[in-house]
């Protein structure tokens, strides 16, 4: 298959022993934007977020049908080596969840993993992802401390510079700002914008207000079907489907 963009979803079911959360879900994902997956409670939002890194495989008694290509690639072949796979994708979870360890040593933490032991190009590695992140003068001072002592903010933004400094092509976000007090969120808001210059992003929301300011491309699931997907503005301005158009105006939620 020739991939267009990084992500092609293709006839995707999810099941959980009997339970379908997915149904026959096909999708093209573009490109260095930010998609907004949308719907109520169990639509199955982040279910499809999961799938797209193979992170789907740790629940216990999951089957899968269908496909997902990254770059070409089937994810779901027997045989796909996942950590290349998941190298490609940086994830944000709901929760900041730094690592036991300094702030440094947790931005630090992939670069090594794959190889990377010079101290000066470390260095640089660190500067380089915290300054992404806008962390970089809120920490400089204090690299060698630990990441807990951060605010629940600040660690979200060093969860991002950790994800970033694996350098993926895709960062995944399963409602990444949940967790955050308002200003939080709109400095994760604003990085988000910067960086899909660079990046593909995919984020789960179950904020409306935040997928209509944030992002470029909606997925809207209901019941674990794919209900409706466009560019934002014609999604919201101009809805094709009767279930969207109550989902957005609040008949159901």
């Amino acid at each position: 298959m020739e991939s267009k963009t990084h992500i092609n979803v293709r006839n995707l079911n999810v099941f959980y022993e009997e339970h379908q959360a997915l149904k026959d879900i096909t999708l093209d994902i573009p490109d260095k934007k930010i998609t907004a997956i949308i719907g109520p409670s169990g639509c199955g939002k982040t279910t499809l977020l999961k799938s797209l890194n193979r992170l789907i495989d740790l629940t216990e008694g999951v089957k899968v049908s269908g496909s997902v290509f990254v770059d070409g690639e089937n994810i779901f072949n027997p045989g796909v080596e996942v950590t290349h796979i998941r190298k490609k994708m940086g994830l944000l979870s709901q929760r900041p969840c730094p690592l036991p360890m300094s702030i440094f040593d947790n931005v630090a933490f992939g670069p090594r993993i794959h190889g990377i032991k010079d101290k000066k190009e470390l260095q640089n590695i660190v500067e380089h992802y915290l300054k992404e992140t806008s962390l970089w003068d809120d920490v400089k001072d204090r690299l060698h401390t630990s990441a807990s002592k951060l605010s629940i903010g600040q660690q979200q933004r060093l969860c991002l510079s950790r994800c970033l400094a694996v350098e993926p092509e895709i960062i995944l976000g399963d409602e990444p700002t949940s967790a955050l007090d308002p200003q939080s969120s709109l400095r994760i808001e604003n990085r988000f914008r910067v960086l899909k210059d660079n990046y593909t992003i995919v984020i789960v929301t179950h904020i409306l207000r935040q997928a209509k300011r944030l992002a470029d491309y909606i997925v809207l699931l209901y019941c674990g079907e794919l209900i409706e997907h466009g560019p934002a503005q014609e999604f919201f301005e101009n809805p094709k489907e009767k279930l969207t158009k109550e989902y957005i105006s609040g008949v159901i939620s």
